[in-house]
């Protein structure tokens, strides 16, 4: 009974559900999901089921990037004025997080691998 239930539990809290409305999608009491909670293992699946949403979310976001790009592009080319500009700042705008982002990114990488190469002197 309790081994269907927990992850439904694990799902609910893992969207951002309250403990109240994991509850009730898992059919148990909130003092069981607050029991369940303070297991280290259970505070676990739900942190690991979080960050599976979170990489499906990036996923389906960087499949549809293009479409909205393609967009974008196109309404660089046949729209007027204003509709023009904004696709333009938005584009601008996403080159700019983007390499901001590649840019943390390299520069992590780096300090981690010298961070490797320090203790593997040790």
């Amino acid at each position: 009974m309790t081994s269907t239930r927990r992850p439904a539990a694990v799902l609910a809290l893992a969207q951002g559900r309250t403990t109240g409305q994991a509850a009730k999608s898992a059919g148990v009491s909130g003092r069981t999901i607050l029991r369940w909670l303070d297991e280290p293992s259970f505070h676990q699946e739900v942190t690991d089921a979080r960050t599976e949403l979170l990489h499906l979310a990036v996923g389906r976001l960087a499949a549809a990037s293009t479409k909205a790009v393609d967009a974008l592009v196109d309404a660089l080319d046949n729209e007027r004025g204003q509709a023009r500009v904004q696709a333009a700042r938005t584009l601008l705008d996403a080159c700019l997080a983007l390499r901001e982002s590649l840019d943390l990114e390299q520069r992590l990488a780096a300090l981690e691998t010298a961070e490797n190469d320090q203790e593997g002197r040790r």
